[in-house]
């Protein structure tokens, strides 16, 4: 074991971390500064002592990863930047939670160097951390599978401080099960056990016994009890040996139970919920620091001994960061052909010939989309070996499964359908959607992999604050979900998805794709492939939908438009008979085939009706004004929106003549067929609400 050097300038720094914590706090007036101050030895010690990263460019790919998964107690880890040197000074922690400050309430990702992940919500970090680990170790597989476990430059740890809230959460009782069955030795996290949340005692709420719950997931669990006999004691050499240890179990990821009382050595509020979550009051604050032995007149008082002593750690991590270029530098000149596309991945770059990889369906057969998905995947992986992904436990219904390729588990978890190896592409997250949502955003978050993950639209319910978390962060997390809509059939209302897309459509930064035909699924995929500036829903059909004959370019005369377009959002698939439309027909997935439908109809009555395929919203209104209008022209007042959803996402496009084919109510349980009869989503319905949008827009 390495051994820990801890000198009386090291408890100095500590007691500093302590006593800044509770001046930010008590400057603003609110935020979470009991955790903080007593924890502040763990901070210390994990990023002064143990961790690898250099403060100069916290996007090394060598560091060690850290996440603070009790985001409310974000001054556990501003503190620690700030003494490390990663670009906060203290001005910025004087300005916590305040307007353009470096320190909002909780750490977001890409506004403060050296966060790893936006932790808000409770149980996300310790989650997501699960996809760190995850992807830590598919890169390696990558890169550099055959060197023996400690030795590669993609060797590294991922270390979390949770939070009593976190170990409540739902979310992490399904992530930590799924990292034990992992074996994931590089996820180390502590646990900071101090039993108090903002209705005080913990004792009221939470129970059972965590280390064994967490020993029944697989993890190695250690208890670190500072509570002695002799009073509270921060034994930080007994938590170092601690995580030494956990870094030498290389099968199990580890849980440390660290054992506090919050807001120790403050005089009177140690251990209560007013710790937890307000500022300690001014005689609190004073009090704490003649404890600390600090001057209770200074505030944001550091001594230079001890900034000069923790700056340090940008020399040490400059050396460290050296130390591995010599590694990695030989693995390169070792491995060319891995470094090229090492160097593609970091570049963000796609492949040439992902265009022509993608399956081309013909017309004449009808295709579901969520069919259509599996082919596209399985088209683009041969190119794309960092295209990982799969299901929460319906991988034959969502069609996501890579063929050919094994399943990401260690070797004896291998069964009669999937055969196991640790470096496989095929992700089985069980009947977990929230966990995987959060693993998903943790891989996309931890390297250039594009990661995806599978169920049911309706169970995307289940994974919302991950997905929301995604769109917060413009992370490119990848979500595929089918059976889109009533149309899954005798299943019933609970299954069926009639709110869903209007709810997944009201979060900022996430696309919805919704595509109308096996080809436009397809182009549909490179297009989420070509963008990486947020998340993606890929929504997709159970039943099956008619593959439109198109042209090569753009919809002219009765030449539909080519699939190629859907990148765009939306555009003409099927152009008014005489060029000029009367109406507007704007539809998404298996309905654009009453759009098609109700033109023809129209025609025979004389009326000119303009299809528009709409696969995402999002994409359209991101194009230029000048292609909108060609698509939408202004002029044309009467228009019809089909969705088999709830309209209200529709009413921008549509104006006040405009008028819905929609769902506007829960569903039912019988064949989808009887369904679309019985709700109104028929080719009649739309006939009928383009007359009415054309009186309207004449009125």
């Amino acid at each position: 074991m390495a051994a820990l050097s801890w000198e009386p300038i090291d408890a100095k720094a500590v007691d500093t971390a302590r006593v800044l914590a509770a001046d930010a706090v008590e400057k603003v007036g609110n935020g979470h500064p009991g955790t903080a101050i007593s924890l502040a030895p763990a901070a210390y010690l994990l990023f002064q002592k143990v961790m690898r990263r250099d403060p100069s460019d916290d996007q090394w790919i060598g560091r060690d990863r850290f996440i603070l998964s009790a985001g409310h107690s974000s001054l556990t880890q501003y503190v620690q930047l700030y003494l490390g040197g990663y670009g906060l000074e203290l001005k910025d922690l004087e300005e916590l939670r305040t307007w353009g400050s470096l320190t909002p309430g909780h750490p977001e990702y890409g506004h403060t160097k050296g966060v790893e992940i936006t932790t808000g919500p409770l149980g996300q970090g310790l989650a997501s951390a699960v996809g760190f680990a995850y992807a830590q170790r598919y890169e390696r597989g990558l890169f550099d599978p055959e060197s023996a476990p400690g030795t590669s430059p993609f060797d590294h740890h991922v270390y979390v401080i949770a939070s009593d809230g976190d170990i409540q959460e739902g979310v992490t009782s399904e992530a930590g099960s799924l990292a034990g069955l992992q074996q994931l030795g590089n996820l180390i996290a502590i646990y900071d056990s101090n039993q108090i949340s903002i209705e005080d005692d913990t004792d009221i709420a939470l129970g059972e016994d965590v280390a064994a719950r967490y020993a029944a997931y697989g993890w190695q669990v250690q208890t670190v009890d500072w509570n002695t006999k002799a009073g509270y004691v921060e034994n930080v050499q007994e938590l170092f040996d601690a995580i030494e240890t956990a870094k030498a179990n290389t099968t199990q990821p580890s849980l440390i139970v660290l054992k506090t009382i919050i807001g120790w050595p403050s005089p009177t509020k140690q251990n209560t919920g007013k710790i937890h979550g307000s500022a300690l009051g001014g005689d609190e604050v004073s009090g704490l620091k003649k404890v600390l032995g600090f001057d209770p007149e200074k505030h944001f008082d550091v001594a230079d001994d001890v900034i000069a002593h923790t700056r340090r750690a940008i020399e040490r991590g400059q050396a460290e960061r050296a130390e591995w270029q010599t590694g990695f530098d030989a693995w390169a000149a070792a491995n060319p052909e891995r470094k090229v596309l090492f160097d593609r991945l970091e570049a963000g770059e796609l492949p040439d010939g992902l265009g022509e990889a993608l399956p081309v369906f013909e017309p004449g057969k009808d295709v579901s989309t969520r069919v259509a998905s599996g082919k596209a995947i399985n088209a683009v992986a041969g190119l794309l070996p960092e295209f990982w992904g799969g299901s929460a436990d319906l991988a034959e219904s969502n069609n996501t499964t890579i063929e050919e390729a094994g399943s990401f588990a260690p070797a004896e978890r291998s069964t009669a359908m999937w055969k196991a190896n640790p470096y496989g592409r095929v992700l089985h997250f069980g009947i977990r959607e929230h966990a995987m949502g959060a693993i998903v955003n943790g891989i996309v978050l931890h390297g250039k992999t594009r990661a995806f993950g599978a169920t049911f639209l309706i169970f995307s319910d289940y994974m919302r604050p991950a997905v929301r978390l995604a769109a917060l962060m413009g992370i490119p997390s990848v979500y595929v979900w089918t059976h889109d809509s009533v149309a899954l059939g005798e299943d019933g209302p609970t299954h069926q998805p009639v709110e869903t897309l209007t709810a997944l459509r009201a979060i900022p930064n996430l696309t919805i794709v919704r595509p109308a035909d096996a080809n436009e699924t397809a182009w549909a995929w490179k297009a989420i492939l070509e963008h990486r500036d947020g998340p993606v829903g890929l929504v997709l059909s159970r039943q099956n939908l008619p593959v439109f004959e198109r042209g090569e370019g753009d919809a002219s005369g009765d030449v539909f438009g080519a699939a190629s377009n859907t990148a765009k959002g939306a555009y003409v698939l099927a152009e008014a008979p005489n060029g000029t439309p009367d109406v507007i027909f704007l539809a998404t997935g298996s309905e654009v085939q009453l759009a098609v439908e109700a033109r023809e109809v129209l025609r025979g009555q004389g009326v000119n009706a303009r299809v528009v395929s709409v696969p995402s919203q999002e994409w359209f209104l991101a194009q230029s004004a000048e292609y909108r209008e060609s698509v939408l022209p202004a002029a044309v007042k009467a228009r019809v929106s089909i969705e088999a959803g709830l309209k209200l996402t529709w009413a921008p496009f549509l104006g006040d003549a405009g008028r819905s084919v929609s769902i506007e109510h829960f569903g039912a349980s019988a064949d989808y067929k009887t369904l679309f009869r019985e709700f109104g989503i028929t080719t009649e319905a739309a006939v009928a609400a383009a007359v009415e949008s054309i009186a309207a827009a004449r009125a």
